[in-house]
């Protein structure tokens, strides 16, 4: 699904001090392979981090064959989401928000899996369309923008999905607005790239050049964001890579005992590392993959479907800097409702 160019997002900015500084507010991702919830109190900066968790639930396993979502795979889900309803209750938070992506999209029965999620666990999960779920991901990673550069392309590698945002930052500078010029949703993500694309004993370079291409197909056919090219082609523009598969390349390209947030948020690589790192990955067995402290059994058969998502943006839209977020759709999601607690209501009566 694609969209020509659409109306700029509102700032992302900190909340004030003082400003509802003991309220809580928890935001809840359930994606095609991750549930993930944080839990936080407005802060002068943005926000404080209270509670998280996430967990790997596949939602959509061979969704992409079945056109449903398995059982298991829904009882891995409802699992997770009963954590996380239990972490919610006992934070009692003034507003919360559950979203659900393109697994419950797609799937013929996702909409029976929300009502069973919500008679079991309290929580009601909307089902966000992708052109949202592109909003929020550029909203939580607002932050990590060079506001020194004119385009961004913010890259959200999902499980299901892969959501492109583009950014013209000349019409946002002054006011730090992150104005969306055009959006892309490829429905491809590492999880159905990696059903689409199963992997042997070992990888080999004919199996990933057909990963790449597989998503580079609906990327040279979209339009909407050539008026950006020329800004790309001048080396004055960055991507930002947010996903498990993008950090879990970071991590490996610092050669991490184990994983750090801190030192992996807010990452720059060049164009060239992330080839780099893709290539250590290809020779690599799965099981050797698993082994790595930043990727693990969960990861080892998705990140290089992940390291094939953004070569192949890489090669249809070249940034020699890419800058790593660990952060998305939940960090989007909080500091909307935040934004949105703190604007004054309007006062009824006469004009």
């Amino acid at each position: 699904m694609a969209e020509a160019p659409a109306a700029p997002l509102a700032p992302v900015a900190g909340l004030g001090r003082g400003a509802h500084e003991a309220a809580h507010f928890a935001a809840l991702d359930l994606g095609t392979n991750n549930c993930r919830l944080l839990i936080a109190t407005p802060a002068a900066r943005g926000f404080r981090i209270v509670d998280a968790y996430s967990r790997i639930v596949r939602l959509g396993e061979g969704l992409s064959a079945s056109g449903r979502l398995s059982d298991a795979a829904m009882d891995r889900a409802l699992a997770a989401l009963r954590i996380c309803a239990d972490k919610i209750h006992k934070r009692q938070p003034v507003r919360v928000r559950a979203i659900a992506t393109q697994a419950c999209r797609a799937a013929a029965n996702g909409g029976d899996f929300l009502a069973r999620v919500a008679a079991s666990t309290g929580l009601k999960l909307d089902v966000i369309s992708p052109r949202e779920e592109a909003r929020l991901a550029v909203a939580g990673c607002a932050n990590l923008i060079d506001w020194d550069a004119d385009a961004a392309l913010v890259l959200d590698v999902g499980g299901g999905s892969t959501e492109l945002s583009w950014l013209d930052l000349r019409q946002g500078r002054g006011e730090r607005r992150t104005p969306i010029k055009a959006w892309l949703s490829v429905p491809i993500g590492v999880v159905t790239l990696a059903e689409r694309f199963p992997e042997g004993e070992r990888a080999d370079a004919a199996w990933f050049r057909s990963m790449v291409e597989a998503v580079k197909a609906p990327l040279l056919t979209f339009e909407h964001a050539d008026a950006l090219r020329p800004l790309f082609d001048d080396g004055r523009a960055h991507l930002v890579g947010t996903s498990g598969a993008i950090t879990s390349l970071a991590g490996l390209h610092l050669g991490l005992p184990r994983y750090e947030r801190a030192r992996v948020d807010g990452l720059w690589m060049t164009r060239g590392e992330c080839d780099a790192v893709a290539l250590k990955l290809a020779a690599l067995t799965t099981r050797e993959r698993a082994a790595q402290p930043c990727i693990g059994p969960d990861r080892a058969d998705l990140v290089l479907a992940g390291a094939a998502i953004l070569a192949a943006v890489q090669e249809v839209w070249p940034c020699e800097r890419v800058r790593v977020a660990d952060r998305g759709l939940r960090e989007g999601v909080l500091l909307t409702m935040m934004q949105e607690r703190r604007r004054p209501r309007r006062r009824r009566g006469r004009r």
